[in-house]
């Protein structure tokens, strides 16, 4: 079988990045791995960072913050709060990078899993900016092989799973 690949489309003069992946597993199994907060630290983020799972409370209103941290000990924070959770179909929460100079820069994330024929699911991400400039920065911080590489270490936990 080949390899599954990320796909993040940014239309031209839009607010929104569209992310898709497959995956070799079915859908309850994805939504789990996504939401469980000791599996978070396995996949989230790239492989040159480690990731704790700071706050995670899994409801509307609730709050999440993730940490990273590079072999410098450098940290980056993340955080934001949910809006929607509906298991195991779709979640939709804000993002926010702690790290940005100015606060503010607030992304509104929709996550939606669909099941697919072989016991598979898409997951396809809408990120929706509060501008155009927001959403190009985001791209030219090097968030796509960041991106990449924490749905291809996600494919890897599952495939253990």
């Amino acid at each position: 079988m080949a390899k599954n690949t990320t796909t993040i489309t940014a239309e031209p003069g839009k607010q929104e990045l569209l992310i898709t992946r497959e995956f070799d597993a079915p859908r309850e199994l994805v939504f789990k791995t996504i939401t469980d907060p000791q599996l978070i630290p396995q996949w989230w983020g790239p492989r040159y960072l480690s990731t704790e799972v700071d706050k995670m409370d899994l409801r509307p209103g609730g709050q999440w913050r993730y940490i990273n941290r590079d072999a410098q000990g450098t940290v980056y924070a993340f955080h934001g709060v949910y809006h929607e959770v509906l298991a195991p179909e779709r979640v939709i929460d804000t993002f926010e990078f702690e790290g940005l100079p100015e606060t503010g820069h607030v992304t509104l994330e929709t996550m939606r899993l669909e099941a697919l024929p072989g016991a598979r699911t898409r997951l396809t991400v809408q990120s929706i900016f509060q501008s155009i400039a927001d959403r190009d920065g985001t791209l030219e911080s090097g968030m796509e092989a960041g991106l990449r590489d924490t749905y291809d270490r996600l494919e890897e936990l599952l495939a253990k799973m």
